[in-house]
Order: structure tokens, then sequence, then C-alpha cells
């Protein structure tokens, strides 16, 4: 399974790829407003990358649980400088991580190659038609709610058949708009509408998101459900629980990790990849 693009190509069947979290907002759940500030927020986009990150996905609103939306003209205004600055000389795919179809539009025109849709082009109705004429690939995201109201006791009659069926529709609606079968990555949604005991269980069964043949993206990193395990353990406190997250996800089928701590969980997937897949690369 290969995912090609533009000058990109990443190929699954040679290892485990590395998506590292670039939040440009004052209110990020795990970095504060550490990288709000433009010149420190590209300054980290060229760290990870040095760190050996494969794509850098830039998100300009926070979507922790209870967050409340931003304007449009907010959301640009994070992103696209720190898009602009980071994507003539950066080497890597940079991907934009928001729901809105002109946030996304803007960015692609500002150099960002990839849309990361936490509601699997669900909240924005033009979002399918924007990635269908740029050609480029959608991370199309499980969510149950919104990021205001997805953590208030959210119940399933059976977990991961209502995710792969959440999926399963999105998918048919990126095709139905001319999005490439191949340029379609599905991510089951860690924390977004998803209790401890779900997160858990989505880690655990992961494998079964293979059968919608698609490359599995998935993002535990830092999350509150990890927090949980390690006796509350704040965000910061939470790389070794991520490391045992992201291992296990890998040996479980995922493809693309989403973290924030790009060195350390490189070297986690080359160690999973290594076992996985007998060999090293």
């Amino acid at each position: 399974m290969k995912l090609t693009w533009s000058n990109f190509s990443l190929d699954f069947s040679k290892r485990t790829y590395i998506m590292g979290i670039l939040n440009v907002t004052p209110d990020s759940f795990s970095e504060g407003g550490t990288y709000f500030d433009k010149s420190l927020a590209v300054k980290r986009a060229y760290e990870m990358a040095g760190e050996g990150a494969d794509i850098i996905d830039i998100g300009g609103e926070s979507t922790r649980p209870g967050s409340e939306p931003v304007s449009l003209e907010e959301e640009l205004r994070r992103t696209l400088p720190v898009i602009e600055a980071i994507a003539k000389t950066i080497k890597i795919p940079i991907s934009i991580d928001t729901y809105k179809a002109e946030v996304a539009k803007k960015a692609l025109d500002a150099g960002a190659s990839m849309v990361n849709d936490i509601s699997g082009m669900r909240f924005d109705p033009e979002m399918p038609k924007v990635v269908a004429e740029y050609k480029v690939p959608v991370v199309i995201m499980h969510i149950k709610g919104n990021p205001k109201t997805m953590q208030k006791e959210p119940v399933y009659e059976a977990l991961i058949p209502e995710i792969m069926d959440y999926l399963r529709m999105s998918i048919r609606l990126a095709v139905k708009f001319g999005i490439a079968e191949d340029k379609i990555v599905i991510d089951p949604g860690i924390g977004f509408g998803k209790t401890f005991d779900h997160n858990l269980e989505i880690i655990k069964n992961l494998r079964e998101f293979t059968l919608l043949e698609k490359p599995l993206l998935i993002g535990p990193s830092r999350k509150a459900f990890i927090g949980k395990i390690l006796d509350d353990a704040p965000a910061s406190e939470r790389l070794e629980g991520t490391a045992a997250a992201v291992a296990i996800s890998i040996l479980n089928g995922a493809n693309i990790i989403r973290v924030h701590d790009v060195k350390e969980m490189k070297k986690v997937a080359l160690v999973a990849d290594a076992v996985k897949r007998g060999k090293v690369k």
C-alpha cells in the first residue's frame, strides 16, 4: 500500500511514518500556547523535520474536549504565515489540520499538500470539493459530536462497528466528489467522543480497521486516557505512556502515528517496525 502525490511517496510496506503535531494555538491541551508565536512555530517545524518527521500537521484551532471554535479569519491568521514560511524549503509534506474548506483551500494555495479533517469531511460540505480539486491526500477521522460536546458521556451500542460505518460513509462521500481511493487515509479518532475504555478498545482492536483497506493513522499522543493510567499524570509527563500506545498501535496495524514527541517516537517506531517486520530497515 502506497500514498503517492505531487513529489511525495509514502510506502507503507516498508515502515511506519511519523506525522509531527504543530499546534499554532494559544490553548492546545498538551502544549498550551508554546508555538502560538510564528517564529517559534517555524523553528519547531524544522526541528521536527530534523528529528525524523515524515509529515508536519499544522493546526490553528484547538479541538481539545470542551473547546470553542475559532473564526475562519483567526484560523487563517494563525496557520498561513507558518505554512508560507516553511513550504518552499522544507522537504516533507505539510498537512493542514482543519475541518473548514476555506482554510484547507488557502493552506493548500500557501504550500500545504495534505488535509487532516477531524470530522471526516462532515462539518463543512465544501471540504470534499476542495480536496478533490487539489488532488491531495485527506485524513478522514471519526468523531462523535463536536469538540465542545464530544466527551459528555459518549455512548455506543457497538464501538468498532459504528466507527467503521462512519469511516465507510466518509470514504463513499470522498469518492462521490472525485477524491481518488488511493488518496484517503482513515483515523478512528482516539479521544474524540470516546471514553477511557473506548480508547483502550480501539487500540486493542485496531487491526479491524485494516479491513477498510486504507492507510491507518492513529493519534494517541499525550491523550487523557494515558494520563489516567499514569496516576493522573499531566500531558507533559505522558511520554512513556505515549510510547507504549504507539508501539502497540504499530503492531496492531497503524501506518502513520500522529505525535508531539517526534524524536522519541521515531525510535519507538523503528523498534516496533523491526519486531513487526522481522527486519531492520
